[in-house]
């Protein structure tokens, strides 16, 4: 059964933020807001909870899922961050930016693309986010709730409960969110690439 906690979202409550920390470490799927929109979450590893999510989203190997990180510390730890990226990081997180990386070992084979071995990592603003990575201690294994044939990310917790919830164990209500997705960005090689235009300002990357 598909539980549904409202958080708020300026002073997340911690009772409900542990128990959607051990749906989480039982190997749950979430849903959760973010500063772009609502996601999709998992714990690092969890493959049934990774392909549920890849079923939901129907994607294919080759999207790159993103590591949601709660700083730069934690990014260095799973991807690949020279100097220059690192100044570029340090300007724009948090915020609404994924940036796609080339992964370290410490990432799973399953959240790899196959042949670039590349991972999107974010630090969103957003006090939920940050509350759920807080007392996980590590990333989330995340991608943006756009339904299939669909261009915006969802925003409205009660139509993603009517919606998806059957396929869901937990929804959490942290109010509306922003419309537009994140700003994708890659950093593998500089000049950045752009990827796909959102939210986040795009032009310190041109």
């Amino acid at each position: 059964m598909t539980q549904f906690f409202q958080i708020h979202s300026q002073n997340p409550q911690k009772r409900l933020i542990d128990q959607a920390i051990e749906i989480l470490r039982q190997g749950g799927v979430i849903a959760y807001p973010t500063d772009s929109g609502y996601a999709l979450g998992c714990r690092l590893g969890e493959k049934k909870a990774i392909e549920k999510i890849k079923w939901l989203r129907q994607l294919d190997d080759r999207h790159n899922f993103t590591l949601v990180c709660s700083d730069l510390s934690e990014i260095g730890t799973y991807a690949k961050v020279d100097n220059s990226v690192f100044r570029l990081l340090k300007s724009h997180t948090p915020g609404a930016y994924t940036f796609i990386l080339s992964a370290t070992s410490e990432v799973p084979r399953l959240l790899l693309h196959p042949k670039r071995r590349s991972i999107g990592v974010r630090v969103p603003d957003h006090k939920i986010t940050h509350a759920l990575l807080d007392a996980l201690g590590e990333p989330l294994m995340s991608v943006t709730l756009i339904p299939v044939g669909e261009f915006w990310p969802m925003t409205d917790p009660e139509e993603i409960r009517e919606r998806f919830g059957a396929h869901l164990d937990l929804i959490i209500d942290g109010g509306a969110c922003q419309l537009e997705p994140t700003t994708v960005v890659d950093l593998r090689e500089i000049p950045p690439v752009i990827v796909r235009e959102g939210r986040g300002d795009s032009e310190a990357f041109r």
